[in-house]
Protein backbone atom coordinates (compact mmCIF):
# COMPACT_ATOMS: atom_id res chain seq x y z
CA UNK A 1 0.00 0.00 0.00
CA UNK A 2 1.35 3.44 -0.94
CA UNK A 3 1.89 5.74 2.02
CA UNK A 4 -0.18 8.92 2.05
CA UNK A 5 3.08 10.83 2.37
CA UNK A 6 4.52 9.27 -0.81
CA UNK A 7 1.71 9.76 -3.34
CA UNK A 8 1.82 13.05 -5.25
CA UNK A 9 -0.91 12.70 -7.90
CA UNK A 10 -3.97 14.99 -7.84
CA UNK A 11 -6.85 13.28 -6.11
CA UNK A 12 -9.90 15.52 -6.50
CA UNK A 13 -10.80 14.08 -9.91
CA UNK A 14 -11.05 10.68 -8.22
CA UNK A 15 -13.28 12.12 -5.53
CA UNK A 16 -10.54 11.92 -2.91
CA UNK A 17 -8.73 14.46 -0.77
CA UNK A 18 -5.54 13.87 1.20
CA UNK A 19 -5.55 15.75 4.52
CA UNK A 20 -2.91 16.14 7.20
CA UNK A 21 -2.83 18.00 10.51
CA UNK A 22 0.39 18.90 12.28
CA UNK A 23 1.41 20.84 15.39
CA UNK A 24 4.90 21.86 14.30
CA UNK A 25 5.91 23.64 17.53
CA UNK A 26 7.38 26.58 15.52
CA UNK A 27 10.00 24.24 14.06
CA UNK A 28 11.54 23.06 17.32
CA UNK A 29 12.63 19.43 17.17
CA UNK A 30 11.77 17.62 20.40
CA UNK A 31 12.73 13.98 20.88
CA UNK A 32 12.84 13.64 24.68
CA UNK A 33 11.06 15.20 27.66
CA UNK A 34 14.21 17.00 28.83
CA UNK A 35 14.23 18.92 25.53
CA UNK A 36 11.26 20.94 26.84
CA UNK A 37 13.79 22.47 29.25
CA UNK A 38 17.05 22.41 27.30
CA UNK A 39 15.49 23.70 24.06
CA UNK A 40 12.92 26.06 25.57
CA UNK A 41 15.06 29.03 24.52
CA UNK A 42 14.08 28.30 20.91
CA UNK A 43 10.56 29.57 21.67
CA UNK A 44 12.13 33.03 22.04
CA UNK A 45 15.36 32.97 20.02
CA UNK A 46 16.19 31.93 16.45
CA UNK A 47 17.99 28.66 15.71
CA UNK A 48 20.28 28.20 12.69
CA UNK A 49 18.82 24.79 11.79
CA UNK A 50 15.18 25.84 11.90
CA UNK A 51 15.10 26.80 8.22
CA UNK A 52 16.46 23.40 7.19
CA UNK A 53 13.80 21.75 9.33
CA UNK A 54 11.10 23.80 7.59
CA UNK A 55 12.41 22.53 4.25
CA UNK A 56 12.04 18.93 5.43
CA UNK A 57 8.54 19.62 6.77
CA UNK A 58 7.55 21.24 3.45
CA UNK A 59 8.67 18.14 1.57
CA UNK A 60 6.39 15.93 3.67
CA UNK A 61 3.42 18.31 3.44
CA UNK A 62 3.79 18.72 -0.33
CA UNK A 63 2.21 15.30 -0.87
CA UNK A 64 -1.17 16.42 0.52
CA UNK A 65 -4.13 18.48 -0.71
CA UNK A 66 -5.02 20.31 2.51
CA UNK A 67 -2.88 20.89 5.58
CA UNK A 68 -3.95 22.15 9.01
CA UNK A 69 -1.12 23.62 11.08
CA UNK A 70 -0.89 24.61 14.72
CA UNK A 71 1.91 26.50 16.54
CA UNK A 72 3.25 28.04 13.34
CA UNK A 73 5.06 31.38 13.60
CA UNK A 74 3.84 34.24 11.42
CA UNK A 75 7.22 35.98 11.16
CA UNK A 76 9.11 37.23 14.22
CA UNK A 77 12.54 37.33 15.84
CA UNK A 78 12.44 33.67 16.92
CA UNK A 79 11.75 32.54 13.33
CA UNK A 80 14.36 34.84 11.77
CA UNK A 81 11.50 37.04 10.52
CA UNK A 82 10.28 34.15 8.35
CA UNK A 83 6.51 33.73 8.09
CA UNK A 84 6.58 29.97 8.43
CA UNK A 85 3.14 29.51 6.88
CA UNK A 86 4.04 31.48 3.77
CA UNK A 87 7.36 29.66 3.53
CA UNK A 88 5.77 26.21 3.77
CA UNK A 89 3.15 27.22 1.19
CA UNK A 90 5.85 28.30 -1.24
CA UNK A 91 8.15 25.33 -0.68
CA UNK A 92 5.27 22.84 -0.70
CA UNK A 93 3.64 24.26 -3.84
CA UNK A 94 0.34 25.29 -2.21
CA UNK A 95 -1.38 28.11 -4.13
CA UNK A 96 -3.65 29.00 -1.20
CA UNK A 97 -2.76 29.61 2.43
CA UNK A 98 -4.31 31.36 5.39
CA UNK A 99 -2.87 32.43 8.74
CA UNK A 100 -4.84 32.96 11.94
CA UNK A 101 -2.77 34.98 14.39
CA UNK A 102 -3.85 33.92 17.88
CA UNK A 103 -1.12 35.32 20.16
CA UNK A 104 0.57 38.44 18.91
CA UNK A 105 3.73 39.07 20.91
CA UNK A 106 4.95 41.64 18.43
CA UNK A 107 8.49 41.16 17.19
CA UNK A 108 9.10 38.29 19.62
CA UNK A 109 6.49 35.76 18.46
CA UNK A 110 3.50 35.46 16.11
CA UNK A 111 1.72 32.36 17.43
CA UNK A 112 -0.69 31.13 14.73
CA UNK A 113 -2.87 28.44 13.22
CA UNK A 114 -2.54 27.89 9.49
CA UNK A 115 -4.19 26.33 6.46
CA UNK A 116 -2.45 25.23 3.25
CA UNK A 117 -4.64 24.18 0.34
CA UNK A 118 -4.38 23.14 -3.30
CA UNK A 119 -8.06 24.03 -3.72
CA UNK A 120 -9.40 27.57 -3.66
CA UNK A 121 -11.71 28.17 -0.69
CA UNK A 122 -14.91 30.05 -1.41
CA UNK A 123 -14.87 31.62 2.06
CA UNK A 124 -12.66 31.67 5.16
CA UNK A 125 -13.68 32.77 8.65
CA UNK A 126 -11.69 33.15 11.86
CA UNK A 127 -13.12 32.18 15.24
CA UNK A 128 -11.69 33.13 18.61
CA UNK A 129 -12.40 30.23 20.92
CA UNK A 130 -13.70 31.04 24.42
CA UNK A 131 -11.45 30.70 27.42
CA UNK A 132 -10.01 32.52 30.43
CA UNK A 133 -6.74 33.12 28.60
CA UNK A 134 -6.92 34.41 25.02
CA UNK A 135 -4.92 32.75 22.27
CA UNK A 136 -6.91 29.76 21.03
CA UNK A 137 -8.69 29.82 17.71
CA UNK A 138 -10.19 27.96 14.78
CA UNK A 139 -10.12 28.55 11.03
CA UNK A 140 -13.31 27.72 9.10
CA UNK A 141 -12.75 27.26 5.36
CA UNK A 142 -15.61 26.52 2.97
CA UNK A 143 -15.04 24.83 -0.39
CA UNK A 144 -17.94 25.13 -2.82
CA UNK A 145 -21.30 26.83 -2.44
CA UNK A 146 -24.64 25.84 -0.96
CA UNK A 147 -25.63 22.95 1.32
CA UNK A 148 -23.27 20.47 -0.40
CA UNK A 149 -20.14 22.55 0.27
CA UNK A 150 -17.25 21.05 2.22
CA UNK A 151 -16.48 22.78 5.54
CA UNK A 152 -13.00 22.41 6.99
CA UNK A 153 -12.13 23.53 10.52
CA UNK A 154 -8.54 23.81 11.78
CA UNK A 155 -8.49 24.17 15.57
CA UNK A 156 -6.11 24.21 18.50
CA UNK A 157 -7.89 23.68 21.82
CA UNK A 158 -6.83 24.56 25.35
CA UNK A 159 -5.21 22.17 27.80
CA UNK A 160 -7.77 22.38 30.63
CA UNK A 161 -10.93 20.27 30.50
CA UNK A 162 -13.28 23.06 31.61
CA UNK A 163 -12.07 25.40 28.86
CA UNK A 164 -12.10 22.55 26.33
CA UNK A 165 -15.78 22.01 27.11
CA UNK A 166 -16.52 25.66 26.35
CA UNK A 167 -14.57 25.46 23.11
CA UNK A 168 -16.25 22.22 22.00
CA UNK A 169 -19.63 23.83 22.76
CA UNK A 170 -18.64 26.77 20.57
CA UNK A 171 -17.56 24.49 17.70
CA UNK A 172 -20.77 22.49 18.07
CA UNK A 173 -22.82 25.62 17.35
CA UNK A 174 -20.87 26.21 14.15
CA UNK A 175 -20.97 22.61 12.96
CA UNK A 176 -24.58 21.68 13.76
CA UNK A 177 -26.24 23.20 10.64
CA UNK A 178 -23.57 21.89 8.23
CA UNK A 179 -23.58 18.65 6.23
CA UNK A 180 -20.04 17.81 5.04
CA UNK A 181 -17.55 18.67 7.79
CA UNK A 182 -13.93 18.00 8.68
CA UNK A 183 -12.49 19.12 12.02
CA UNK A 184 -8.76 18.69 12.41
CA UNK A 185 -6.04 19.90 14.70
CA UNK A 186 -4.38 19.53 18.06
CA UNK A 187 -7.46 19.16 20.24
CA UNK A 188 -5.37 18.39 23.35
CA UNK A 189 -7.74 15.61 24.38
CA UNK A 190 -8.10 11.90 23.73
CA UNK A 191 -10.96 10.27 21.77
CA UNK A 192 -12.75 9.17 24.94
CA UNK A 193 -12.96 12.82 26.04
CA UNK A 194 -14.48 13.77 22.70
CA UNK A 195 -16.98 10.91 22.89
CA UNK A 196 -17.93 11.99 26.41
CA UNK A 197 -18.91 15.46 25.15
CA UNK A 198 -22.53 14.79 24.14
CA UNK A 199 -23.18 18.12 22.45
CA UNK A 200 -20.13 17.88 20.21
CA UNK A 201 -20.87 14.28 19.23
CA UNK A 202 -24.47 15.18 18.44
CA UNK A 203 -23.40 18.02 16.13
CA UNK A 204 -20.72 15.94 14.40
CA UNK A 205 -21.17 12.16 14.58
CA UNK A 206 -17.58 10.98 14.78
CA UNK A 207 -16.45 8.81 11.92
CA UNK A 208 -14.88 5.57 13.16
CA UNK A 209 -11.31 6.39 12.14
CA UNK A 210 -8.88 4.49 14.33
CA UNK A 211 -7.27 6.57 17.11
CA UNK A 212 -3.91 7.97 16.02
CA UNK A 213 -1.23 7.99 18.72
CA UNK A 214 0.64 11.20 17.94
CA UNK A 215 2.10 12.47 21.22
CA UNK A 216 4.85 12.55 22.34
CA UNK A 217 6.50 12.15 18.95
CA UNK A 218 9.45 10.09 20.19
CA UNK A 219 7.26 7.55 22.02
CA UNK A 220 3.61 8.09 20.98
CA UNK A 221 1.16 7.04 23.67
CA UNK A 222 -1.70 9.57 23.42
CA UNK A 223 -4.07 10.50 20.61
CA UNK A 224 -4.24 14.30 20.88
CA UNK A 225 -4.21 15.23 17.18
CA UNK A 226 -7.39 14.42 15.30
CA UNK A 227 -9.07 14.48 11.91
CA UNK A 228 -12.81 14.11 12.58
CA UNK A 229 -15.32 13.52 9.80
CA UNK A 230 -19.06 13.96 9.51
CA UNK A 231 -21.01 10.81 8.64
CA UNK A 232 -21.27 11.92 5.00
CA UNK A 233 -17.51 11.50 4.47
CA UNK A 234 -15.55 8.25 4.25
CA UNK A 235 -11.95 7.59 5.20
CA UNK A 236 -9.99 5.13 3.06
CA UNK A 237 -6.68 5.45 4.87
CA UNK A 238 -5.50 6.99 8.10
CA UNK A 239 -1.98 7.03 9.44
CA UNK A 240 0.48 8.76 11.71
CA UNK A 241 3.57 9.94 9.85
CA UNK A 242 6.76 8.93 11.61
CA UNK A 243 8.52 12.29 11.30
CA UNK A 244 10.33 13.69 14.35
CA UNK A 245 10.03 17.39 13.48
CA UNK A 246 8.15 18.45 16.63
CA UNK A 247 6.78 17.07 19.90
CA UNK A 248 3.71 15.93 17.90
CA UNK A 249 3.55 13.64 14.89
CA UNK A 250 1.53 14.58 11.78
CA UNK A 251 -1.78 12.73 11.37
CA UNK A 252 -3.03 12.08 7.83
CA UNK A 253 -6.16 10.68 6.22
CA UNK A 254 -7.42 10.06 2.69
CA UNK A 255 -11.13 10.90 2.49
CA UNK A 256 -13.75 10.11 -0.15
CA UNK A 257 -16.23 12.83 -1.04
CA UNK A 258 -19.86 12.10 -1.91
CA UNK A 259 -20.71 13.07 -5.48
CA UNK A 260 -22.86 16.15 -4.62
CA UNK A 261 -20.07 17.54 -2.43
CA UNK A 262 -17.44 16.82 -5.08
CA UNK A 263 -19.56 18.56 -7.73
CA UNK A 264 -20.03 21.62 -5.50
CA UNK A 265 -16.26 21.93 -4.96
CA UNK A 266 -15.39 21.42 -8.62
CA UNK A 267 -17.97 23.96 -9.80
CA UNK A 268 -16.43 26.62 -7.56
CA UNK A 269 -12.78 26.16 -8.54
CA UNK A 270 -11.20 28.75 -10.85
CA UNK A 271 -10.35 27.57 -14.35
CA UNK A 272 -6.77 26.43 -14.83
CA UNK A 273 -4.75 28.25 -17.52
CA UNK A 274 -4.28 26.23 -20.69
Amino acid sequence: MTSLAEERHPTLDRGHLRLVTFNLQVGIQTSAYHHYLTRSWQHLLPHPRRQRRLDMIAEVLSHFDMVGLQEVDGGSFRSNQVNQLEYLAGQGGFPHHYQQLNRNLGRLAQHSNGLLSRLAPSRIEEHRLPGTLPGRGAIHARFGQGPEALHLFVAHLALGQRTQNLQLDYLSELIQPLKHVVVMGDLNCTPDRLHAHDRFCASLPLHPVRPALSYPSWRPSRALDHILLSSSLEADEAEVLDRLFSDHLPVAVDIRLPQPCLAAIQADQPEQPA
